[in-house]
């Protein structure tokens, strides 16, 4: 298949810059596969598309805020760092903008949120062939605890803020439920989640399980090759706890649904299982599985995700999940993102959700 078969128009207004006043005011399109069918409803109409029995599969990775802002210490030119893989303590690879002025040994003095100077600094010691810089960090703490302090939220590049990130996105940006940290990009899927529908899921005699996967930069990557198969995946960390490896292999079982929630937790299960003959075995390592039609998937039956980018490797993985091991899934899922922007459905991160089933 070609990247171009993946692309389709979005109009400008539809791509969320805010997330729904309430987590589960966000609303839901039903893709039914078999047979084909399109229904729309609302988040909080979830739990009742669930049966007893069945597990759904959430990623608990935390967002840290990993863009900092500081100014070149000789010119005084301001840089913004975007921490984006840990090397070693206090030792990082970065996407530094702009770029173009980050040479080897460039010095930047890190700024705090007012901004003022603060007494902590980056260097760049080594640059790779995508343009990233590797920077050691002058701190005695962990850089990524403070981060914590003086960090911005990773706000995709598509939500535009005048003034960088806002303090309220550090607490939208993340899941009710996130507490591993690691990523610097959210598992949306999961900001539609509060306490209560957790509880009104769980009522229904379904069992909440957790993986792990930490969210690289790679996540917003377009892929640039003419054709899908020649895209290489980025790398991403993560965590399958015996528990939910457990939970899940009962359920397999007894014959219940695996639920999905977000391509990041769908690409744990296919990850792990790839490597297992079939099998959720607990564990941890890193995955660049890139799944894209035709894939046969062997753990998740169903999928609930957002809406996703044009020719990005997410709406790759939707299609392949809508018709497993058939290529047919793209024009299903086009058809469904045609309905969703006809009745006027947000897209991208704050947006609204698709339940595939």
């Amino acid at each position: 298949m070609r990247t171009a078969d993946f692309d389709y128009h979005l109009p400008p207004e539809l791509i969320a810059q805010e997330p729904p006043p309430e987590r589960d005011q966000a609303r839901l399109l039903q893709l039914q596969r078999n047979p084909e069918a399109i229904n729309h409803g609302a988040i909080r109409d979830f739990p009742r598309f669930l049966q007893p029995g069945d597990v759904i599969v959430l990623n608990n990775s935390k967002v840290f805020p990993a863009r900092l802002r500081g100014r070149n210490k000789e010119s005084g030119g301001a840089f913004e760092i975007l921490l984006i893989e840990e090397n070693a303590r206090n030792d990082w690879w970065v996407m530094l903008r702009p770029g173009r002025r980050g040479s080897l040994g460039t010095e930047i003095i890190l700024h705090d949120t007012t901004p003022r100077p603060t007494s902590l600094s980056a260097r760049v010691v080594e640059i790779n062939a995508e343009g990233h810089r590797r920077m050691v960090f002058s701190a005695a703490e962990n850089i990524a605890d403070i981060a914590e302090k003086i960090g911005e939220a990773p706000l995709p590049p598509y939500i535009h803020r005048k003034n960088g990130s806002e303090a309220d996105d550090r607490e939208r940006y993340q899941t009710v439920f996130a507490n591993a940290r690691g990523s610097v990009a959210a598992p949306t899927a999961g900001l539609h989640f509060t306490q209560e529908l957790l509880s009104n899921i769980r009522r229904r005699g379904v069992e909440i399980a957790f993986v792990t996967l930490h969210v690289g930069l790679g996540t917003f990557a377009p892929v640039k090759s003419d054709l899908v198969s020649e895209h290489q995946m980025h790398e991403e960390r993560y965590v399958v706890s015996d528990a939910t490896a457990a939970a899940v292999s009962a359920a397999r079982e007894r014959g219940s649904r695996i639920v999905a929630v977000g391509t990041t937790s769908l690409r744990v299960l296919e990850s792990v299982a790839a490597a297992n003959d079939g099998k959720l075995a607990g564990g941890s390592g890193r995955t660049r599985i890139f799944i894209h039609p035709p894939y046969r998937f062997q753990i998740a039956n169903a999928l609930l995700t957002n809406f996703h980018l044009p020719r990005s490797t997410l709406l790759m993985l939707v299609s392949a999940f809508a018709a497993p091991g058939e290529t047919r899934g793209r024009d299903l899922v086009l058809r469904a993102y045609t309905e969703a922007i006809k009745e006027r459905y947000r897209f991208f991160s704050f947006g609204d959700a698709m339940f595939i089933q």
